[in-house]
């Protein structure tokens, strides 16, 4: 069976079969397995599904993908604090009417004050606050924020810029309250959410409990859900097949893994789903000898994608560019497009003699190998990804060293541009070029990890952000994207499919078949028990 084969009977179980209606119970506890600790609680502040599950549930959005859709997409936005919103003919004012009534976890009323405040935050207008922001390039369109009154907030734009409105929806942009310092959020948030904060205990767990007075009548239907911190994957599959889990950590679970879960317990519920996170290399082009183009060349010649996928998935991952692929992807390339562009053909001995030929004339060879450490994420699906990249390496005449890292310790050391070479498995959280383009490629980002900058190219990241006609923006975004790998800004090398488990006796999970990260808010999710 092949790989979309698989993924779409997948489909078709969890979102093609209608379930018999059974009416929510109240109570009990969800337990959740997780796979290391989170950098902190502050959603704005990480770029990690390891703080967005488990505490996505704490806070709303002004408005949200719909949690119904089997796919998140502009078309599916539906109301969460705002009730309604309304453009004006210019495309350049969005207004958002809010919800009445919503009170923080600390009784104070929420109003349009906060949400001016998040984004006065999150768009660099206020410091103070935050100690990182990933996501700061996502609002580069936003000229100012207005209140009028306490539910009515006013967001004036520099450009038209349809797809605002899927970063506003995405789990990576929760409305923050405006009375709570940045260290409380960091380590005991308060949201509107319909869970609050319990506790976060470094290496062991986290807990969340259900919020009394949340402003959705009889939500949510869970006395609390715990997260349990199991680092060895084998550990918590086995926990989880023991009856010792109610659900597994989101796309933890290889393609292999998902299979093997169903031969020792076929009860699970299992989904295998395209993540929306990519394997990529990270080189460090201001640190010597890498801030040399011929060296990172090689580099990039050195990789067999297909290899990487059949070690790692048996084929099941899928290659494209910084665009997740389709059928699951919108903006990514299509299969012709991919073979145009170098790096992406089959002949991948011939990459490699080239980049040996260019290896050879820096005066490196068999008996004098470029040596280097190549740093990671200390959890499996970085580590199995980089034995696989330092593997490929050698066939340019690098010799790597695997360097292990805490996850704090990663992205403090990804942010400081404090390593050589990475290799990184990272999400963005919607299917979108303004997300993918302005976080990870726009010159100074955050989360511009490799310090790739292109004035020219960033004007076409403006020029298609603008474009209401979807097939001609598509055009520029594919072209875009070709001279993003072209240039070696971040090689992208696969995308992930990955499956999550649960037990029958959890109900009202809902995830989507294009993304990880925007469904974790667990309002609608109850136990039978």
């Amino acid at each position: 069976m092949t790989r979309l084969a698989r993924l779409s009977c997948a489909a078709a179980l969890l979102f093609g079969l209608a379930a018999p209606a059974l009416a929510q119970k109240q109570g009990g506890t969800l337990r959740v397995t997780h796979r290391d600790n989170p950098p902190s609680a502050s959603i704005v502040e990480e770029a990690t599904i390891s703080t967005d599950m488990p505490f996505m549930s704490v806070f709303n959005n002004l408005v949200v993908f719909d949690p119904q859709s089997p796919v998140n997409r502009l078309d599916k936005i539906v109301p969460d604090l705002a009730t309604s919103w309304t453009w004006s003919d210019d495309d350049r004012t969005l207004t958002f009417q809010l919800r009445d009534g919503v009170k923080w976890h600390d009784g104070k009323p929420f109003t349009s004050a906060d949400v001016k405040c998040t984004w006065d935050m999150v768009t660099g207008k206020t410091s103070g606050k935050l100690r990182k922001n990933p996501r700061k390039t996502w609002w580069f369109n936003i000229k100012d924020i207005a209140t009028d009154g306490d539910n009515k907030v006013i967001f004036h734009l520099h450009d038209p810029q349809p797809s605002i409105m899927a970063m506003f929806a995405s789990g990576f942009a929760p409305v923050y309250p405006c009375h709570v310092p940045g260290n409380e959020m960091r380590t005991r948030p308060i949201g509107t959410g319909p869970f609050m904060f319990a506790e976060l205990k470094q290496n062991e767990s986290m807990r969340v409990v259900r919020n009394p007075n949340y402003w959705k009548p009889g939500k949510p239907y869970l006395d609390a859900i715990e997260y349990t911190i199991i680092p060895n994957r084998a550990t918590a599959v086995l926990a989880l097949v023991a009856g010792k889990f109610d659900m597994s950590f989101t796309a933890e679970l290889t393609p292999e893994l998902v299979k093997s879960v169903k031969e020792q317990a076929p009860l699970l519920q299992c989904v295998l789903q395209p993540t929306n996170t990519q394997g990529n290399l990270l080189v460090n082009r201001e640190r010597p000898p890498f801030d040399n183009p011929q060296i990172r060349k090689a580099m990039m010649l050195a990789i067999d994608r297909k290899a990487f996928s059949e070690i790692l998935s048996r084929g099941v991952y899928p290659v494209g560019g910084a665009n997740m692929p389709p059928p699951e992807g919108f903006w990514g390339w299509s299969k012709d497009f991919m073979e145009t562009v170098p790096g992406y053909g089959a002949d991948v001995e011939k990459s490699r003699e080239e980049g040996r030929k260019i290896m050879r004339a820096l005066g490196y060879g068999p008996d004098n190998m470029l040596p280097l450490k190549v740093s990671t994420r200390n959890i499996q699906d970085y580590r199995d990804a980089s034995v696989v990249l330092i593997d490929h390496l050698k066939t340019v005449y690098i010799q790597a060293e695997l360097e292990p890292l805490d996850t704090s310790v990663w992205y403090a050391r990804l942010l400081r541009k404090d390593y050589s070479v990475g290799m990184n498995v990272q999400g963005t959280g919607t299917d979108d070029p303004d997300v993918q383009f302005f976080e990870n490629y726009l010159c100074g980002s955050e989360r511009n990890y490799t310090s790739y900058c292109n004035a020219d190219l960033e004007k076409k990241f403006h020029q298609q952000s603008q474009m209401k006609d979807i097939d001609a923006r598509r055009k520029l975004v594919w072209e875009i994207d070709k001279q993003l790998q072209e240039d070696g800004a971040r090689p992208v090398i696969y995308f992930g499919v990955a499956g999550t488990c649960w037990w029958p006796r959890v109900h009202g999970i809902n995830i989507a078949r294009n993304t990880i990260y925007n469904h974790w808010r667990f309002e609608d999710v109850w136990l039978d028990q």
